[in-house]
């Protein structure tokens, strides 16, 4: 047995019985471990037993909140997190739609993988519930971005310039959704880096060096973008916002400094010259900017299909509504490339509504925790909270340009600042309440 796989394997066994007898928290690990690094698709797979890894880990973690339910409930009541409501009216939607669907086989299986994924996110909320466990998940994403960084370095770039087929399952091998799911560990490692101590800086350059490495192999304009608009949103408050810390000015222009000099380190002549595509409209093949004619076709197909077409219903139909070259030599039709349209495609105008109202709650979640953590000056919490926002609009950046309305890492994302709402400003709101509000029992008046 190789050394990966001694080390995935151990570490699944590991975690699950630590999930069963010590806590559950490490139920999730595991699952997000075994996402990251999809071992069914790595060259050491044939060395480790033909198990579902992941199905195990999914039923672990809703095995340990079942019999912990009360008490792992109190501590993260779903209620309180107006998001989720969202999050359930998009599934709903979906099951609606596979009535309305133009490929009803195709919709349907992947409206079940929805909700499988809604499944565990509801799971995941209730045991990542503490500082430590939300550390602990954040940690487990950054370590599995580092090995396909690691494995992007290793495998290097085929004929085409890219590094294809080294994701996550959801990803299908794509390069662009790979990378998609890379950047927001970058905004995370800033946080770590400015915040962490010795070795954890260290830690944090390492794994940051590997992940941009990565992305500059894949050579995703998108990623490019989503790591950028992430990198400036979380270093924009280090250099500007009020609450400052001793030397937060200088530690942000020293990460501008290290992050500029690390690209100009990794990067290379075909990174830079794939990037300088972005401005080239003038040959769309080139610069993705036919993804244009790509949405704007969605905006017929909604004048015809007002309730939207299904999952795969835009590939179906994009022969009918786009220009006969971009078929030339291809028997399917074209994706949409971008995770808005993509949704308004599938489940209309209101699906699209309750996208944007999902997104728009959990920033307002956010906001009140920031809120609250800064009247307790709890800075550190505030940062922590930016930094997850940072990583979630860098992952949208970058979703913007490619189909990742159901996307695994969108939902997580989603997912860690809720943990972040709850561990920080729902808890302690709580705590408060309980001291002010002492339970009357029953036949007893309150002294």
């Amino acid at each position: 047995m190789g050394k990966f796989a001694l080390l995935f394997f151990t570490l699944f066994i590991a975690g699950i019985l630590a999930a069963l007898l010590i806590t559950p928290v490490a139920s999730v690990l595991v699952y997000k471990m075994v996402y990251m690094v999809n071992p069914d698709s790595r060259w050491w797979a044939a060395s480790i037993p033909g198990l579902r890894y992941s199905l195990i880990a999914s039923l672990t973690m809703i095995f340990v909140l079942a019999i912990r339910y009360k008490e792992l409930s109190a501590q993260a009541p779903w209620k309180e997190q107006p998001v989720f409501k969202w999050v359930f009216a998009i599934l709903v939607t979906y099951f609606l739609m596979i009535n309305f669907a133009i490929v009803p086989d195709v919709h349907k299986t992947f409206t079940i993988e929805l909700l499988k994924l809604v499944v565990i996110i509801f799971v995941a909320y209730k045991l990542v519930n503490t500082e430590k466990a939300l550390d602990a998940c954040l940690w487990v994403y950054v370590s599995g971005a580092t090995y396909i960084g690691y494995i992007a370095y290793s495998t290097g770039r085929n004929s085409e310039g890219r590094v294809e087929g080294i994701g996550m399952i959801d990803t299908g091998g794509d390069s662009n959704m790979t990378a998609a799911v890379l950047v927001p560990a970058l905004v995370i490692l800033t946080y770590k880096a400015w915040l962490g101590n010795k070795k954890v800086k260290v830690l944090a350059v390492i794994c940051g060096a590997l992940i941009a490495n990565g992305v500059v192999l894949i050579n995703s304009r998108g990623a490019f973008l989503g790591a950028l608009a992430g990198a400036l949103y979380f270093v924009f408050y280090m250099l500007f916002s009020k609450y400052q810390r001793k030397g937060q000015r200088g530690s942000a222009i020293l990460i501008i400094v290290l992050g500029l000099s690390g690209v100009l380190f990794v990067a290379d002549e075909a990174f830079w010259e794939r990037m300088q595509t972005i401005q080239s409209v003038e040959d769309g093949g080139k610069s993705g900017s036919h993804r244009i004619d790509f949405w704007l076709a969605t905006f017929d197909i909604m004048e015809d299909y007002p309730l939207g077409v299904g999952i795969q219903g835009f590939i179906e139909l994009s022969p009918h509504y786009l220009p006969e070259h971009y078929f030339e030599g291809r028997k399917i039709g074209k994706a949409v490339h971008s995770t808005w349209f993509q949704v308004l495609s599938e489940i209309g105008w209101i699906g699209l509504f309750m996208m944007i109202a999902m997104l728009a709650s959990t920033a307002r979640q956010a906001y009140r925790a920031k809120t609250f953590v800064l009247s307790q000056e709890l800075y550190d919490a505030y940062f922590k909270i930016l930094a997850l926002e940072g990583a979630l609009l860098s992952f949208l950046i970058a979703a913007s340009f490619i189909d990742r309305g159901r996307a695994v890492m969108l939902y997580w994302l989603v997912l860690l600042v809720l943990v972040a709402v709850n561990i920080y400003y729902l808890q302690p709101k709580r705590i408060k309440s309980d001291v002010k509000s002492p339970v009357r029992k029953r036949g007893n008046p309150v002294r």
